[in-house]
């Protein structure tokens, strides 16, 4: 089977109504405006209400891209959502989102690589369109973090916010999908994890109290070594593309934190121009942020035909990855 090409032909992004300023936090946590700013480079962050799941996030940013795409659900021919908040262990909550679109009997499934998941899963996705399993793919980045923080937690409540983000992927002859750099390691989970339900030991109600099952972050190992699994994956993906960081038009990255976003676009010795950021607005959505960012910056006609996109990311597993995207016409 002859390998065909693949392009993004929707973007779309959703955040829930209800904000949170960093003046908000000041309410119950030792912190400030200032100190948070200079931090993480965040000034508000969107958390969902207690009836808004995962789901319904992913819906809405699923509706935007379609469209802007002029497509209807059932011309989609699989869903995929990355996220480590899904509705429910299983079904996945791709399922969900298909059936809430109308999309029936559509293949549907999740990918649970936290913040890396946009880059795994737009490599996946790229896959099975260019190998002709499928010709559209819905892939959302979809986020209730606000759900799994520990609020009386200064470290972690500061940064974490909710919100979706969906690209539409297309077959095309033009083949926009240039290379791919993915990498994990499982050593060292306690960097950064939330338990789950086939934690070794069994989850009981004193375990469930001591928030075991929420957000927990080492946070100065974990800078460290984003910033550097950023830059390598960036390098690593423009080699194989055959290209160099003079070529790139857009550095599109994982909205972790604002000093770590600078630090890799320094080493990378790209100007502050070249480089979506919206964390002030949005905190760190994981899966959510780099499609949000994306969805963003294309509905503001940032991005033109023929650009060259770098998107890259570092999360829990520890994972990380980069993808080097030729924007099509």
């Amino acid at each position: 089977m002859s390998v065909r090409g693949v392009k993004i032909v929707g973007v779309g992004h959703y955040a829930p109504a209800r904000v949170v300023t960093n003046h908000d936090l000041e309410a119950w946590l030792d912190t400030t405006d200032d100190w948070i700013t200079t931090r993480t480079g965040m000034k508000r962050r969107h958390w969902a209400t207690e009836q808004q799941g995962t789901s319904d996030l992913s819906a809405a940013a699923a509706e935007a891209a379609l469209a802007h795409a002029g497509l209807q659900a059932a011309e989609i021919d699989c869903f995929i959502v990355a996220t480590v908040t899904p509705d429910y262990d299983f079904p996945a909550t791709a399922c969900l989102v298909a059936t809430r679109l109308g999309a029936v009997a559509k293949p549907a499934f999740d990918i649970e690589i936290a913040c890396s998941g946009f880059i795994y899963g737009l490599t996946v996705a790229s896959s099975l369109i260019r190998s002709g399993i499928y010709r559209r793919i819905m892939l959302i980045g979809a986020e209730t973090l606000s759900k799994i923080l520990d609020k009386e937690d200064r470290s972690t409540a500061i940064l974490f916010g909710d919100g979706a983000g969906a690209v539409i992927l297309e077959a095309s002859d033009e083949n926009c999908f240039l290379a791919a750099e993915l990498g994990a390691d499982g050593s060292r989970p306690e960097l950064l994890y939330a338990q789950g339900s086939g934690w070794p030991k069994p989850i009981d109600h004193a375990a469930l109290d001591a928030k075991v099952h929420l957000i927990h972050m080492s946070g100065r190992e974990t800078f460290k070594l984003a910033v550097t699994k950023m830059v390598e994956s960036t390098d690593a993906v423009l080699a194989k593309a055959n290209l160099t960081k003079a070529d790139v038009t857009f550095l599109v990255p994982h909205q972790a934190n604002k000093r770590i976003i600078d630090a890799t676009a320094r080493y990378l010795d790209l100007p502050e121009d070249k480089v979506i950021v919206n964390i002030a607005e949005y905190g760190n959505t994981s899966a959510a942020s780099i499609p949000m960012a994306l969805s963003e910056t294309v509905r503001a006609g940032r991005i033109k035909a023929g650009d060259l996109i770098v998107f890259v990311a570092f999360g829990g597993g520890l994972s990380w990855g980069a993808v080097a995207w030729r924007w099509a016409a």
